[in-house]
């Protein structure tokens, strides 16, 4: 059974920087990207930072410069640096991981996690 689990999250002031994890777990024929997304309160869920097979990136204006996604392959996680945090950046922080359904990875689907809070103070 697949799982994907966000850690990482916490308190931190105005600033600062925090690291976010999310890790894949079970069995998986590949992971054809990973994006993370952001709910902060009252707001809709939105898409911050995304990341695919080839590395290639994308971030809204609203964390470019500030936020970078990352990948470990083999350990099949991928990460969020967070700098320069605002307070504007609090909310729970989603991972979506779309993995491969076969080897050829001609069609995936998508698994969420459950979410970690960053607040920040400002």
């Amino acid at each position: 059974q697949v799982q994907v689990v966000e850690s990482g999250g916490g308190l931190q002031q105005a600033g600062g920087s925090l690291r976010l994890s999310c890790a894949v777990s079970g069995s998986i024929f590949g992971i054809h990207g990973m994006d993370w997304y952001r709910q902060a309160p009252g707001k809709e869920r939105e898409l911050i930072a995304g990341i695919n097979s080839v590395g290639y990136t994308n971030y809204p204006d609203s964390v470019k410069g500030r936020f970078t996604i990352s990948t470990e392959n083999a350990k099949n996680t991928a990460y969020l640096q967070m700098n320069n945090l605002k307070s504007e950046d609090t909310g729970v922080y989603y991972c979506k991981a779309a993995l491969c359904e076969t080897t050829s990875c001609g069609s995936f689907r998508s698994y969420w996690g459950k979410g970690t809070l960053v607040t920040v103070s400002s």
